[in-house]
């Protein structure tokens, strides 16, 4: 049975909405957008050296898959994080039809979280979540993540989607591995107890 990792940025605050620009959600009126782009380069570099350097498949909720799909396909081959992304398969939860001419993607329809206990059971590298702050609300409700990649910001943003609401069910993790990046940045990685 293959494991499925959530990769995630958030503020110190638990917000994970809109990371790269002021454009990519500003759901709820969401205006902080962007937060995490000051710190890019050397949060992305421990990003690649700890959590894209062995193979993986990705899962991405429709909105980042939008997001993604309009940007990495474009990029040079001399992009070594586009190559990655190009390369993997990639499944989409969406409830609506896609343009899958992003190669490798599959799209994942009707009961989303019965579909991804199929697809971790099937032979394979980890799953792992890029940002989709919507399906990661879906994953954690059913008890369907098995490792938490947190990049934490030193930023405050205040109102926002957090990783965690109040209806989030209770786990208890352990951590496995820590660091800051250089710029104030820290990465910490949990896996579920036990």
């Amino acid at each position: 049975m293959r494991e499925l990792a959530i990769l995630t940025f958030m503020t110190l605050d638990g917000v994970i909405q809109s990371p790269s620009s002021p454009d990519e959600d500003s759901s709820g009126g969401f205006t902080q957008g962007g937060w995490a782009a000051p710190y890019w380069q050397d949060v992305m570099a421990q990003v690649a050296a700890e959590a894209m350097a062995e193979p993986y498949d990705i899962l991405f909720g429709r909105k980042t898959f939008d997001i993604f799909a309009g940007h990495w396909p474009e990029q040079g081959e001399d992009n070594p994080v586009s190559n990655r992304l190009n390369a993997a398969r990639k499944y989409v939860a969406t409830s609506t039809p896609i343009d899958i001419a992003w190669r490798n993607t599959t799209p994942i329809e009707g009961d989303v979280p019965t579909q991804i206990r199929r697809l971790k059971q099937r032979d394979g590298p980890l799953i792992q979540v890029h940002g989709s702050g919507d399906l990661i609300q879906t994953l954690l409700a059913h008890d369907l993540i098995d490792e938490f990649r947190l990049w934490t910001f030193p930023v405050v943003v205040g109102a926002g989607k957090r990783l965690f609401g109040p209806d989030t069910p209770r786990r208890d993790l352990s951590l496995v591995k820590s660091a800051p990046s250089g710029n104030g940045a820290v990465m910490a990685i949990y896996r579920r107890a036990g």
